[in-house]
């Protein structure tokens, strides 16, 4: 009598249900390393694994969050060097006479805003984002197009420009997220948020 050997079908089954997750996760990463933002030094750089085994929708979905993020912090470090100057708008933010000129910079000028005031930019800020800051029409070509039927010049360039400029804004957006993060941290640890100024003797704060 001859003896048979039984195959395990539920584990030939999850080796090959492995093998098939493996092969996808490293095609979608391999795919994400030639998008846009993906450059020397580092090239394509997840340290945590946010888009590991996620589709391109999800990536998409990143990408558009890293881009907004980048536009405010790039608005938040001209801000701060421009207030930091000793530019404020003129007259009163409010009726009870307090001026825009004696509004501190960075963080410690929050307390110096009148609580309606308060209200009213973070109505402003949720205004843009519902109705403002978005892809209206659907006919964006990527993640942070907000033309939403202009053209403003852009269809005259060339693709390769395109993809500089592009390129240039994302890189520009993730360096002005570090700047206003080590502002705000510096300006908590020492009260200067210009670490170099207070080396040199000047004080913006």
């Amino acid at each position: 009598m001859t003896d048979y050997l039984p195959l395990d079908h539920s584990s030939s089954a999850a080796a090959f249900s492995s093998t098939k997750s493996a092969s996808k996760s490293s095609s979608l990463l391999a795919s994400y390393e030639n998008e846009l933002g993906a450059q020397r030094p580092l090239g394509f750089w997840d340290p945590l694994s946010l888009v590991r085994n996620e589709d391109q929708e999800r990536f998409d979905r990143l990408r558009y969050v890293e881009l907004k993020h980048g536009r405010i912090a790039m608005l938040a470090v001209a801000g701060h060097i421009w207030t930091t100057a000793g530019n404020r708008l003129p007259g009163d933010i409010d009726y009870s006479g307090t001026s825009f000129a004696s509004i501190k910079v960075g963080l410690a000028g929050i307390s110096d805003i009148p609580q309606a005031g308060l209200v009213q930019i973070i109505a402003f800020i949720g205004f843009l984002e519902l109705f403002v800051m978005k892809d209206r029409t659907g006919d964006g070509e990527f993640p942070g197009d907000f033309r939403n039927g202009g053209d403003y010049g852009w269809g005259k360039l060339s693709d390769e420009v395109k993809m500089e400029k592009r390129a240039i804004e994302l890189n520009n957006g993730r360096a002005a997220q570090m700047g206003i993060l080590g502002l705000m941290v510096h300006e908590q640890l020492t009260g200067e948020p210009y670490v170099i100024n207070s080396l040199l003797g000047y004080h913006t704060v």
